[in-house]
């Protein structure tokens, strides 16, 4: 609850606004440890959940990094942002448009897996869940499986809101089970039964 108040805070005062001193250093200090090393690692991202979640004004920051030069801090803030949002999803509430834009633009696939895990974690309007379908249908075409079976479930999670949008759902579902990878083929038949659809009826589709 205390940590909830003190985001709140930092947020409502201004997203972009620079920290105290203090903040600035331990700031920088944070994105530090997200650099160096290669793409199999996660570097100290763990270190840097459990820093954001003790405190919270630096979830912007964390934020920032999403828009990073260097593209190992930037796949390193989007699993640790993804890590962070699992326990305290309602500090997304105020980066829902940025969050949006920056899926959309994406290009890394260690940062569109963790993107679509993170979008249904957010209270979307009817036209932003549309925008949100939209940028996961595309990451459906990705090369990496990881992103292509987050993108399935997400857009499963997604759908729960959404009546036409389950019926797309479904049939993309149904051709994941019989196109996709076998991790694809799995999750998708799983979602199928989430869903209460026949997962029996793939050839029909």
């Amino acid at each position: 609850m205390q940590a909830s108040r003190q985001h709140r805070r930092a947020t409502e005062d201004n997203h972009t606004t620079a920290f105290s001193p203090m903040i600035s250093q331990q700031s920088q200090r944070l994105l530090r440890k997200l650099t160096g090393g290669d793409r199999r690692s996660v570097g100290r991202a763990n270190e840097v959940v459990a820093e954001v979640l003790h405190t919270p004004s630096l979830f912007d920051v964390l934020f920032d990094g999403l828009k990073n030069d260097d593209r190992l801090v930037k796949m390193r803030a989007a699993d640790a942002l993804e890590k962070v949002t699992a326990k305290q999803p309602e500090w997304l509430k105020p980066y829902k448009k940025r969050l949006l834009r920056l899926s959309a633009a994406a290009d890394q696939q260690e940062v569109r897996w963790h993107m679509a895990q993170m979008l249904p974690r957010l209270a979307l309007t009817p036209v932003e869940r549309g925008e949100a379908a939209r940028v996961l249908k595309g990451y459906l075409n990705d090369a990496s499986s990881i992103v292509r079976t987050c993108a399935l479930q997400a857009l499963a999670e997604l759908s729960d809101d959404d009546g036409n949008l389950r019926e797309e759902v479904v049939r993309l579902l149904r051709s994941a089970t019989r196109t996709g990878s076998p991790a694809m083929k799995s999750r998708a038949r799983r979602l199928l039964e989430r869903l209460g659809a026949n997962p029996r009826l793939t050839r029909l589709a």
